[in-house]
C-alpha cells in the first residue's frame, strides 16, 4: 500500500496526463495534432508565466494573490502606451515590467516590513490594483483607434512588431512557446543551481534556521515577490501581444489556473514543494483539459468545476502523502 501511494504522489500527475491525451486522442483524430498541441502550448503560455511567479512566492512560505491583478494592469498599460501615446517598443516592454517590479515591491513592503499576513496583504494589493487599471481606463478595454471619451480618436494602434510576440512564430514554433520553455529551464537552473535560489528553498522550508545560517530571509523574501511581480508583468505582456487588445480584468481568472498548475505541479515527480517543472506540467493538464473539454463541446461555464476539482485532487494527493510521510 505504502509503495502503491508512493508511485501515486511520484507519476500520478504525469499518468494522468497521458491518460487525458489519449482519451481526447480518441475521441477527436484532430486533438493529437501538431496544430492543436501547438495552441494547446499557446495557450498556457501566459498562464505558465503566471504560475512561475506563484511558484517564487511559494518556494520562500508566502503567496501572491495580486498576479492576476498584475497582468490586467500591466495589458491595459501596454495597450494605452501603444495606442494613447504611441511609444516604441522598448518603452512597451519596458514600463510593464518596472510595474510588476513595483508591486511586488509594495507586497513585500507590507509583508516583511509591515508583517501583514501573505495572503491579506496580496488580496488587499489585489483590489487597489483592480481599481488602478479600472480608474486608469474608466471602465474601458483598449483597441486599435479607440473612440476617447472626448470624442476624439486614439492615434495609435498595436504595432505588428509587438503582435508578433504573441502571435507569430519562429521555425514554425509560436514564439509564447518559445518563451515559456526558456523560462522554465532558466528557473529550473536558478533553483537548482544559484546561490540564491537554494536560499529561496531554505527560507522556504525553516526562515529561522536560514536566518541563523547567515541567510538574508528579508532581502530573499523581498526579491521572491519582485520576481513575481514581474512574471506576472511578462504575461500581461503576451495577453495584449496575443490578443491585440487591452481588456481590463483580463488576469482574473487566469489566477485560479495558476494556482492550481502550481499545487498540480507539487506531486509531479514527488517533489511535494514548489518547483516549475512541476508548475509547467500543472498549466499543461490544465490546458489538456480545457482544450479536450471544448472539443467535446462541453458548456464552457463547466470549466471552473473542472479546473476546481483538478485542484482539489492534487492538494488531497499531495497532503495525503506528506501527511503519511509525517506519521
Amino acid at each position: 500500500m505504502e509503495r502503491t501511494m508512493n508511485f501515486i504522489f511520484k507519476y500520478g500527475a504525469l499518468l494522468v496526463i497521458g491518460f487525458v491525451i489519449i482519451f481526447f486522442s480518441l475521441w477527436d483524430e484532430h486533438f493529437f495534432t501538431y496544430n492543436n498541441i501547438s495552441d494547446i502550448l499557446r495557450s498556457i503560455s501566459i498562464v505558465t508565466f503566471i504560475a512561475i511567479g506563484v511558484t517564487f512566492s511559494l518556494t520562500v512560505d508566502g503567496f501572491d494573490l495580486s498576479v492576476g491583478s498584475t497582468v490586467s494592469l500591466t495589458t491595459v498599460g501596454v495597450a494605452t502606451i501603444m495606442v494613447w501615446y504611441e511609444m516604441p517598443l522598448v518603452v512597451v516592454l519596458t514600463v510593464p515590467l518596472l510595474i510588476g517590479a513595483l508591486i511586488g515591491l509594495l507586497n513585500a513592503f507590507l509583508i516583511v516590513k509591515v508583517r501583514i499576513p501573505d495572503l491579506l496583504a496580496t488580496l488587499a494589493v489585489m483590489y487597489i490594483i483592480s481599481g488602478v487599471q479600472r480608474t486608469y481606463t474608466k471602465g474601458y478595454s483598449i483597441y486599435d483607434n479607440m473612440q476617447m471619451s472626448d470624442g476624439s480618436t486614439a492615434p495609435g494602434v498595436f504595432t505588428d512588431s509587438f503582435l508578433q510576440i504573441g502571435q507569430g512564430k519562429w521555425l514554425g514554433i509560436p514564439i509564447p512557446v518559445i518563451l515559456m520553455v526558456i523560462a522554465v529551464v532558466l528557473v529550473h537552473l536558478f533553483f537548482k543551481y544559484t546561490r540564491y535560489g537554494r536560499q529561496m528553498q531554505m527560507t522556504g522550508g525553516n526562515e529561522e534556521a536560514a536566518r541563523l545560517s547567515g541567510v538574508r530571509v528579508k532581502r530573499i523574501r523581498t526579491a521572491a515577490y519582485v520576481i513575481s511581480g514581474i512574471f506576472a508583468a511578462i504575461g500581461g505582456i503576451l495577453f495584449a501581444a496575443r490578443t491585440g487588445t487591452g481588456q481590463i480584468d483580463a488576469g482574473a481568472p487566469m489566477l485560479m489556473e495558476a494556482v492550481a498548475a502550481v499545487f498540480v505541479g507539487y506531486s509531479v515527480l514527488g517533489a511535494g514543494r514548489p518547483n516549475v517543472i512541476g508548475t509547467f506540467f500543472g498549466s499543461v493538464l490544465i490546458g489538456v483539459l480545457l482544450n479536450g473539454m471544448t472539443m467535446m463541446h462541453v458548456p464552457y461555464y463547466t470549466n471552473d468545476i473542472i479546473k476546481g476539482g483538478v485542484l482539489v485532487l492534487a492538494l488531497a494527493v499531495t497532503f495525503i502523502h506528506l501527511a503519511r510521510r509525517k506519521a
